[in-house]
C-alpha cells in the first residue's frame, strides 16, 4: 500500500448486503473517517439546498428520466422540469463527487456508495470493495431490521438494484456488478457481516502495491 497518501476504502453494495454495518466496524477497527450520511449534508450545503433537496435524488434517476434512459441509452446529463432552483441528478452527483475527493484528500476513511470507487478510481491509495448477496438473504436482512414483509423487502430490493444499476451506467459509464470494477467483492449472504469484515481487514493488511 503507498505511505504518501491516507487510506481509503469505498464500500459499493447492494440493499440489505450489510454496506452500512461493515462500514462501520471497517472504520471503529481500523480508525478512519466514516463517510455516509455526512456526505448528504456536505452536498447540500455546497449546492446551497436542503437534505432533502439531495437525498431522495441519491444513486437513482427519478422516474421520467429513468424510463427515458432504459429506452434510450442516452449518456447526456439532463436537467429536471421542475422549473425551480432544486439541483438535477448530475448537479447532486458533480457536487457528491468533489465531497468525497476531498474527504479523500483530508482523512483516512471508509466511504460508502455514490460511486465511490469510480470517483477515486486513480487514487494512489484505494481499496474498493463490492458486498453482495441473494435477494432472499438481503431480503432477511431488510424484514429484520424495518419490520416489513418477505414481498415488500423484495420489491425494494429489485427497486434498489435497478435504480443503482441506471445511476451508475448513466454517470460512470460501468456496469455496477462487473467485478473488474472492485478489488474484493464479497457475498455477504454467504459468510456473514463479521466474517466479512475480517476478511477485508486480512486483505487490507496483506496487500502490498
Amino acid at each position: 500500500m503507498s505511505q504518501n497518501s491516507p487510506l481509503v476504502v469505498t464500500i459499493s453494495r447492494e440493499l440489505g448486503g450489510g454496506g452500512a454495518y461493515i462500514g462501520h466496524k471497517l472504520a471503529e477497527e481500523l480508525d478512519m473517517y466514516y463517510a455516509d450520511h455526512d456526505i448528504i449534508t456536505r452536498t447540500a450545503e455546497k449546492l446551497s439546498v436542503f437534505l432533502d433537496d439531495v437525498a431522495p435524488h441519491e444513486e437513482r434517476i427519478t422516474s421520467f428520466w429513468q424510463n427515458f434512459w432504459e429506452k434510450t441509452g442516452i449518456h447526456e446529463f439532463y436537467s429536471e422540469a421542475v422549473g425551480s432552483f432544486k439541483p438535477t441528478t448530475a448537479k447532486i452527483y458533480e457536487a457528491e463527487s468533489e465531497v468525497i475527493q476531498q474527504i479523500a484528500k483530508d482523512h483516512s476513511a471508509v466511504i460508502i456508495g455514490r460511486c465511490g470507487f469510480h470517483v477515486l478510481k486513480d487514487y494512489p491509495n484505494l481499496v474498493s470493495i463490492y458486498l453482495h448477496g441473494s435477494i432472499d438473504a438481503r431480503a432477511k436482512r431488510l424484514m429484520d431490521v424495518r419490520n416489513i414483509s418477505e414481498l415488500k423487502a423484495k420489491t425494494q430490493i429489485t427497486a434498489s438494484d435497478r435504480e443503482r444499476a441506471l445511476y451508475i451506467k448513466k454517470f460512470t459509464n460501468k456496469n455496477w456488478t462487473d467485478v473488474h470494477n472492485f478489488d474484493l467483492c464479497i457475498d455477504t449472504g454467504k459468510i456473514g457481516f463479521d466474517n466479512a469484515t475480517e476478511i477485508i481487514l486480512k486483505y487490507i493488511k496483506s496487500r502490498k502495491i
